[in-house]
């Protein structure tokens, strides 16, 4: 302004109007593209502001998609435990994955059939697969035929002894079969590996964090009463007494809570129990399974009534303790989680 009114106060000095004139046509000219290219900016910068305030944010959106699992793509194939390769042209819908319901449950997956003994499934699974037929392996795995009637797009074994003598051969005409060496001895890996298979990868992801969280629970309770303790667990059935090392209910005893392993397991998953191994049991706490339908009752009584147990210090100290075996032998997150619940009830006064 100052400079303005210099210049124009010269101009009329000297009487040049019509340089003055065109001097403030000029700066009205100026001016007038000015306000013009403000105006622009000033409305398109609005139109820009209005328009980021509507428009969803971007890194929200981004987050969202980082929590959210990649969709599962078919066709897939894996390489399973025993060496084989398997391919689902896409997200299979009809499982029959015998003795893993389990683990289906967890992913909210019914089978078509269900592992069953002496006409009975797994007991703490029923309330979810009571609608879901039986199939009897009391007598050994079921017949090709017995498989090919469930019409099954995967089949799934949780151990390798299931794919033996044959049974690999001829379950894999029927359909696309997965075999695991021993799914219940490591739930990360077999858990995830069936919610890829299935497309299920967020609920594996969910069910096994959820289960973490509670064995790092509970093994904080109970350290103060396991420390430098062992745990054995004794199985009874129509065949025998057996000791159980790390599968099932020992798995969760030893691997998840941290519960020392006698050292007659140390290197087993299962061993014969004589009356005369009886000396060597070095556990603090003994855990007796015996079968749901009673069928280990006569060894049950022939173990306990004998002098040789009684003398065992975990008997004569009263921490012997009888558990259910539908799940302390289950291999799976729900089975486990009922064995942790178990162990909390009886060893944490």
């Amino acid at each position: 302004m100052q400079d303005y009114k210099k210049i124009s106060g010269n101009s009329l000095k000297n009487g040049g109007l019509s340089a003055f004139i065109v001097l403030v046509l000029v700066l009205t000219l100026l001016a007038g593209c000015s306000g013009k290219s403000d105006a622009g900016g000033s409305s398109q910068s609005t139109a820009a502001t209005n328009a980021a305030s509507s428009a969803p944010s971007a890194e929200p959106a981004a987050a969202k998609a980082a929590e959210t699992p990649a969709a599962p793509a078919y066709p897939l194939t894996v390489q399973d435990e025993l060496g084989h390769e398997v391919t689902l042209n896409a997200a299979p819908a009809k499982i029959f994955a015998p003795y893993m319901e389990d683990s289906l449950v967890v992913l909210g997956v019914k089978p078509v059939g269900q592992w069953s003994n002496n006409g009975q499934g797994q007991a703490y699974l029923q309330d979810q697969l009571s609608d879901v037929p039986l199939v009897d392996f009391t007598s050994g795995l079921p017949s090709p035929e017995a498989v090919m009637a469930m019409q099954p797009d995967l089949i799934v074994l949780h151990n390798a002894y299931y794919a033996e003598n044959g049974v690999y051969e001829q379950y894999s005409k029927i359909a696309p079969t997965y075999v695991f060496k021993q799914a219940a001895g490591d739930l990360d890996s077999s858990v995830t590996m069936l919610g890829e298979l299935l497309g299920k990868q967020a609920e594996a992801a969910k069910g096994l964090a959820d289960y973490h969280k509670k064995v790092e629970a509970a093994k904080a309770v109970l350290a103060p009463h396991t420390e430098g303790k062992k745990a054995l667990i004794i199985r009874f059935n129509s065949r025998g007494m057996f000791l159980m090392g790390g599968v099932y209910g020992g798995f969760v005893l030893a691997s998840e809570l941290g519960i020392a392993k006698s050292d007659l397991v140390a290197e087993e998953n299962s061993l014969d129990l004589s009356l005369e191994l009886l000396p060597q049991i070095d556990a603090d706490y003994i855990f007796l399974a015996n079968d749901t339908a009673n069928t280990g009752e006569t060894f049950y009584k022939e173990l306990t009534e004998s002098a040789l147990w009684k003398s065992i210090p975990a008997v004569k100290a009263g921490q012997v303790y009888k558990v259910d075996d539908r799940y302390w032998l289950g291999g799976g997150v729900v089975a486990y989680s009922n064995v942790i619940d178990d162990v909390l009830r009886i060893l944490v006064p």
